[in-house]
């Protein structure tokens, strides 16, 4: 939110500098982002002086050139070759001199050079009043009043207004400074605790008075709930109009731009005071009566943007006799603006319901200054102050009259929260006692009444516009913020408490992974849990049923809570991808979210992600792809790590991945991996091939808890390495062998590993070829050859009798 400095000095009379007065911002919980210089001209006119024509005659190589010379205050005149067709002897004009820096309509900068023009020297350049930025007529030259003194900064002629704008960064539930007035409220309460004693000045509006009852428009408000408080007045005899410099200079210097008279007046107020207003053209009333009611689902309504919306049953509209006109507090109609033509207006300012404005402003995806405000809540007791305030503004700078009596439908005032404070709760949540006649003085100086005071405590009345000040510790809090928590003492005593926690505790063995994972080249994600309901169109696994629905989403792509760390994971792939980083190894710990018939429920997981090569590329070595096999060898690590080894492999195949293997203990499953399917990876732009690895996190470290671990001494007696060559059917795999050789020799078998395969040629159809070695040792004792031949010749003839395999 943007607050510029000056329009602060408009309610509350202070002279510290721009960057003071953020850092007491900042302290009062109104962060100060950044602090941007504002000129209401582009450049401040620097380098721009009065100068005078003593001479201009005809250029003697151009027809449509002439050749000057201007007084500037110098020791001596300048010649300059203009083209105006105005210029004359006797004139006083705007002159840029020599390295000015100027600025077109689109803000690109040029600087102004000593040059020949057709062979004639010109030492600066007469001013139209576009290149200065002080209008948009290029027909000529300015020519400035003769009073004029020669050499006269033109800033100082044309009244250059400079500004300092703070960037805040205004969180939710600090909806009363939404605006410069509110803003103004802190400071002048921040600066009382500096002994700066500062009082704040409101517009008056002691003026407002009705001038005649010539155009009356009946109000009837139908929907009370959505719209607590709606008023309303009707001006005519005005003419829309350019704003005023000083209007368009406050708006411009906080990022808006001008637009009108009308509506540039409803958009001061709204930041001037926080309260959001909206101008109907009442000849575009029909019948002379306002209704604020919901219609049907389905009605198509244009809004000002040009965008035909569906309504919604709750959309709350201001509508006519015939037709919506508005979307209460969010954005208005295309056919009942203020326009060049307009005469007479319908002022509205209302309090609608926060909640009813928020669901319509995310259902339309629109997000305006009013529904920011509206849907925090803003203060409904100015609600009738800000309507006189911007019709009084009205008659000044467009003319016309006020033409009706303020309509006010108010049927239930919203009241004020009462709040008691205890002393010595605000002494326990603080750390130390504040005086009492400061938490008073604060309490008074941020208009919460103090209604009464006891030994204990205090009876207070907090204003409906403080919203987020509900409870004793908001109050707290409040007394806090101001008295400055710069000025509470730490305690030099270091406290510390050791917890008994297991081993097993999710974050442990999550720290342990995510650190074997981040040794072996991989990188952390970590995706957000809402997502869109399309992306149950990719599996069939997923349920539209099963989808855990937001109530009220941030957006159509926010929609739900996802059911698979898979698609926010190829997310990730596809952005980095996008940005020439293909060789990617990522993991992710998150939730899945399902909604079953009777329960909801969130499953912890650990997604692995590798796609592109394994390394970077490198002079020394060549680069190799990750496979299938490089991601088994991380799936299995992982388990390991763990304790977990006594699991049992099958192959899948699933409507995501298009090849993979599924690990399970007993009946439970402890990870699925594979092969993305390419058909998948399309909708996500991704055209490189994808692993993907899913465990199930709950499973695993339930699973772990019945690992117990044991320690033993390091064998002394050699290993002895064997080797098969088998020749098997190609349905068998090396898990039959595996499981196979254990139950042969389940005591001095070691180590099983497949180190080459071969299929095709000059072997029979049908078949293939493992090559297979086997580890043998005694840990207590060197084993002998004949024990080592009685072994290798049990797995040969297991295999042979089990597996038909046969030796090459």
């Amino acid at each position: 939110m943007k607050i510029s400095y000056n329009w602060i000095k408009q309610f509350i009379n202070i002279d510290w500098d721009a960057e003071k007065t953020g850092e007491l911002l900042t302290d009062l919980g109104l962060e100060i982002e950044g602090i941007e210089p504002f000129e209401s001209v582009k450049g401040g006119l620097k380098g721009i002086v009065v100068g005078e024509v003593l001479t201009c005659k005809q250029h003697p190589n151009a027809d449509r050139l002439k050749l000057t010379t201007v007084d500037i205050g110098g020791d001596a005149p300048v010649q300059i070759v203009c083209g105006a067709p105005n210029v004359a002897k006797g004139q006083k004009v705007p002159v840029a001199t020599i390295g000015t820096t100027l600025y077109s309509a689109e803000g690109e900068a040029w600087t102004i050079k000593k040059g020949k023009i057709r062979g004639e020297e010109s030492h600066g350049m007469i001013c139209a009043e576009d290149e200065l930025g002080l209008g948009e007529s290029h027909d000529g030259i300015m020519v400035l009043d003769s009073k004029l003194k020669v050499g006269t900064p033109a800033a100082d002629v044309f009244k250059i207004e400079n500004d300092s704008v703070f960037e805040i960064g205004l969180t939710p539930n600090r909806a009363d400074a939404m605006s410069h007035y509110g803003v103004a409220r802190d400071l002048k309460a921040g600066l009382l605790q500096k002994d700066v004693q500062q009082e704040l000045i409101t517009p008056p509006v002691t003026s407002y008075h009705v001038d005649s009852r010539t155009l009356k428009i009946d109000v009837d408000v139908v929907d009370k709930e959505k719209a607590p408080r709606y008023c309303g007045v009707t001006i005519v005899g005005l003419k829309v109009g350019p704003s005023p410099d000083w209007i368009q200079n406050r708006l411009k210097a906080i990022g808006l731009a001008p637009i009108n008279n009308i509506v540039d007046v409803t958009n001061y107020v709204l930041h001037e005071l926080g309260q959001p207003l909206h101008a109907f053209d009442a000849a575009k009333i029909e019948g002379n009566t306002i209704k604020v009611k919901t219609l049907k689902a389905g009605t198509k309504f244009t809004t000002l943007d040009d965008v035909e919306r569906k309504l919604h049953e709750e959309d709350l509209m201001i509508c006519d006799a015939e037709k919506p006109m508005c979307i209460a507090g969010v954005f208005g109609g295309v056919n009942s603006g203020v326009t060049e033509s307009t005469t007479s207006i319908f002022l509205e300012s209302a309090y609608f319901d926060p909640i009813s404005v928020r669901k319509t402003a995310k259902r339309h995806g629109l997000n305006t200054d009013a529904s920011f405000r509206f849907e925090r809540g803003i203060d409904p007791n100015i609600t009738e102050y800000a309507l006189k305030r911007a019709a009084l503004l009205i008659c000044e700078i467009a003319g016309g009259e006020i033409a009706s009596d303020i309509v006010d439908s108010y049927p239930r005032k919203i009241e004020d929260h009462q709040v008691r404070l205890s002393f010595d709760n605000a002494k326990k949540l603080i750390g130390e006692e504040i005086p009492r006649e400061t938490i008073k003085s604060i309490l008074t100086s941020l208009e919460i009444k103090v209604n009464n005071v006891t030994e204990t405590g205090l009876g207070l009345t907090v204003p409906a516009y403080r919203n987020d000040v509900q409870r004793e510790a908001d109050v707290i809090e409040e007394v806090l913020r101001v008295y400055g928590y710069n000025k509470i003492k730490t305690t030099e005593k270091l406290n510390a408490s050791i917890s008994n926690s297991s081993r097993f505790e999710d974050y442990k063995l999550q720290n342990i992974i995510g650190n074997q994972l981040a040794a072996q080249g991989f990188y952390e994600i970590l995706g957000n849990s809402l997502t869109t309901p399309d992306y149950i169109k990719l599996s069939e696994q997923l349920k539209e049923e099963h989808n855990v629905e937001m109530l009220n989403p941030l957006s159509n792509d926010l929609g739900v809570m996802r059911q698979s760390l898979l698609f926010s994971g190829l997310e990730a792939v596809s952005h980095n991808i996008n940005r020439r980083q293909s060789d990617l190894k990522l993991f992710e710990f998150g939730k899945t979210y399902h909604q079953y018939a009777e329960s909801r429920e969130e499953l912890k997981h650990l997604s692995v992600f590798v796609t592109g090569n394994k390394m970077n590329e490198r002079w020394n070595s060549s680069t190799t792809p990750s496979d299938f096999f490089y991601l088994k060898g991380i799936v299995a690590s992982v388990l390991e790590r763990i304790g977990i080894s006594r699991y049992k492999s099958s192959p899948i195949k699933t409507d995501v991945l298009s090849e993979g293997v599924k690990l399970q203990l007993g009946k439970k499953e402890l990870v699925q991996f594979g092969l993305v399917k390419k058909s998948v990876l399309k909708h996500f732009g991704i055209q490189q091939p994808v692993l993907f690895a899913d465990f199930n996190w709950d499973t695993i470290i339930e699973m772990a808890k019945h690992n117990s671990i044991k320690f033993k001494a390091i064998p002394k007696y050699p290993e002895v390495r064997r080797d098969f060559a088998l020749l098997i059917d190609n349905a068998v795999t090396f898990d039959d062998i595996h499981t196979i050789a254990k139950q042969t020799e389940k005591q001095l078998l070691k180590n099983v590993n497949l180190f080459d395969v071969y299929q095709g040629k000059n072997l029979p159809e049908g078949k293939k070829s493992y090559a297979v070695s086997f580890t043998l040792q005694d840990e207590n004792k060197t084993l002998t050859d004949k024990q080592i031949d009685k072994i290798m010749g049990k797995l040969q003839k297991n295999f042979e009798s089990k597996l038909g395999a046969e030796l090459r």
